[in-house]
């Protein structure tokens, strides 16, 4: 058994509850800009708010939720896309003394339904009438008497701008009186897990959470989180690492600008231009894969493949340490003219840093993002540790790690690999008794992750616990190296190996229809329509586009060894949409479900063996 801990960065003695971080950023700096909002206007313009500004926003909103009759330690659900007015909500409720309920934009009526019952939610705002809808249907089922419905669109009568007008009447001192009821083990929030392996649970994360990782994460990134700096959330608010995200800003003053949809985020770069994004790792592939196909377009396909592998060169002497070789600082130097330059000036041209979370990040994209000056910090949470719970840090990245515990965590690897938890930003547990007995073991959160720590305390993951593949001969297989290889092709969004109790090990690959489509039009006209939600995946026999993949699947055997290469795989379409149920809203393949839909598939895989038996 092994552990290692990151000591605390920072002390919480003089926080009263999550509200104090706005409280004394507000007195500190009132007309600093700490929202760009683009408020719908048609010339798409941005205009900023300062904390003075906002603060006064979230005060008027407190008070309109004590004025509606909701009382300390209510919940209040939020279900809205990525938004200003997400984060004028989840302050005000807390200035209310209120519990924050966070549903899915995505979600459908009956895990609505679901998650207003447990949570005994009492109040409910919507980002507009579809989310008013089924907020107002919820909670009209319950027995208990509720509080109504209110959107962020404007609706006569029943839109923020009205609830704020409501509690006019609400006085100053009652409201600082609400504001100071809640202490740093009162409940903050409970957040809904996303379900990849089970259905969602709901995770009691409190104030001390909260600020503890607000300002151990800021004390540990100050490099990245500065005032100076901006960013653009575009992850769904909902999810724990978004909401954590914009609190570490909100209380260090980096500027943050917010887009419900990730197809938006690209055109804006240039205009926001952010110093510090955070991303999931398949943003990343496609802007690899676009550089690629623009490269190719012009004839320069064997220039970028040069150029990828200098940028990976540079990248790995960098996290050694090494000066470039006179050689590499020339076609460096080549390369950044042809490529480089205008890839980060696709983003911006201010990108600091990234951040990767939410899944395994290839080691050699991280290198080579950090080759073409854009480093990558990847880092590794869950709900129910507040988001970071490991992270790699600017002066101290190693690409295929999650890099070390951030301030006040300790992580273990239990005998038999999995990574333990202990620290401030772990939740007391579950709303279920039963599930947060199974949660944790010796005071340290199971979190269902497989990893190991090197002797400098960095973690890197080989799996999920319960993912694991066992083939009739006995043989247990992580398939995360596997999968991740794969995936690593633009032309692939998901691979997941298959193979329990079977005599050999199988892989079933889903497409990315666009990455197809942008990279051969005449592949893409011959593949099948993309199944409909709840739909069966459609196997791809199209011989172009297995012959790719099939060369993506021979790369990722050769990382592995014979007994845990993939012998037969299929090729599939599937509909990849949060609301088709097969990825949770940031991405993350459910495999259960794959593997229900694509049974008859993935039984074909084993035809020729059972045939021969």
């Amino acid at each position: 058994m092994r552990e290692t801990s990151g000591p605390a960065a920072a002390s919480l003695d003089d926080h009263r509850n999550a509200t104090d971080l706005l409280a004394r950023r507000v007195a500190a700096a009132p007309e600093h800009v700490a929202f760009e909002v683009r408020p719908g206007a048609a010339d798409g313009a941005w205009r900023p708010v300062t904390t003075a500004q906002f603060y006064d926003e979230v005060v008027g909103l407190a008070k309109g939720f004590v004025a509606a009759g909701l009382a300390p330690g209510d919940a209040v659900a939020v279900m809205a896309p990525t938004r200003y007015e997400w984060a004028l909500v989840d302050m005000a409720a807390w200035f209310a003394g209120a519990v924050v309920v966070p549903v899915y934009e995505t979600s459908a009526p009956a895990q609505v339904s679901a998650i207003v019952a447990d949570a005994q939610v009492r109040l409910g705002v919507g980002g507009g009438a579809e989310h008013v809808a089924l907020l107002a249907g919820a909670l009209a089922a319950q027995e208990r008497t509720t509080l109504g419905v209110w959107s962020m669109d404007a609706s006569a009568g029943a839109d923020l701008a009205a609830l704020v007008e409501h509690g006019a009447s609400v006085m100053a001192e009652a409201l600082e009186a609400r504001r100071r009821v809640a202490d740093l083990d009162s409940v903050a929030t409970i957040v809904y897990t996303s379900g990849t392996t089970a259905d969602p649970r709901g995770a009691i994360l409190t104030h001390r959470n909260l600020v503890g990782q607000v300002l151990n994460v800021a004390a540990a990134y100050g490099d990245v989180v500065r005032e100076d700096g901006s960013t653009i959330i575009f992850l769904p608010l909902a999810h724990v690492l978004a909401r954590g995200l914009q609190l570490v800003c909100l209380a260090s003053g980096m500027r943050i600008a917010h887009l419900s949809d990730p197809k938006d985020v690209v055109p804006s770069l240039a205009v926001l231009r952010p110093t510090f994004l955070v991303v999931v790792p398949r943003v990343l592939q496609k802007i690899q894969a676009a550089a690629g196909s623009a490269a190719a377009e012009k004839h320069l396909g064997p220039v970028w493949a040069a150029a990828q592998r200098a940028a990976v060169e540079q990248g790995r002497g960098a996290e050694r340490g090494d000066a470039p070789s006179w050689s590499l600082r020339l076609r460096h130097r080549v390369f950044d003219a042809l490529f480089y330059r205008r890839l980060r000036a696709l983003m911006g041209g201010r990108i600091g840093f990234l951040l990767s979370g939410a899944a395994s990040l290839d080691a050699e994209l991280a290198l080579f993002f950090r080759g073409i000056g854009v480093p990558v910090l990847e880092g590794y949470g869950l709900t129910e540790t507040t988001a970071p719970l490991t992270g790699n840090l600017p002066q101290d990245m190693r690409a295929g790690s999650v890099g070390v515990p951030l301030p006040g965590t300790t992580v273990r690897i239990s005998d038999d690999g999995e990574v333990l938890a202990r620290g401030t930003g772990v939740f007391v547990g579950y709303r279920d008794a039963d599930a947060t007995a199974q949660a944790f073991v010796d005071g340290f959160f199971r979190t269902g992750d497989l990893g190991s720590l090197d002797d400098a305390g960095h973690l890197t993951l080989s799996g999920r616990l319960k993912d694991v593949v066992t083939t009739s001969g006995g043989k247990t297989v992580a398939p995360a190296t596997w999968e991740l290889s794969v995936e690593n092709h633009p032309l692939v969004a998901h691979a997941m190996l298959v193979g329990e109790n079977k005599p050999y090990l199988g892989g079933v690959v889903v497409l990315d229809p666009e990455a197809v489509a942008a990279r051969d039009a005449d592949g893409a006209a011959a593949l099948p329509a993309v199944p409909a939600p709840d739909g069966v995946p459609v196997e791809v026999d199209d011989v172009r586009v297995r012959s790719v993949v099939e060369a993506a699947v021979e790369a990722a055997n050769a990382q592995v060894a014979r007994s845990e290469q993939v012998r037969r795989f299929a090729v599939v379409l599937a509909d990849l949409t949060v609301a088709g149920g097969l990825v949770t809203p940031t991405m993350k393949l459910k495999r259960a479900e794959l593997a229900a839909r694509a049974q008859a598939i993935i039984e074909n895989l084993y035809a020729e063996s059972r045939a021969g038996s």
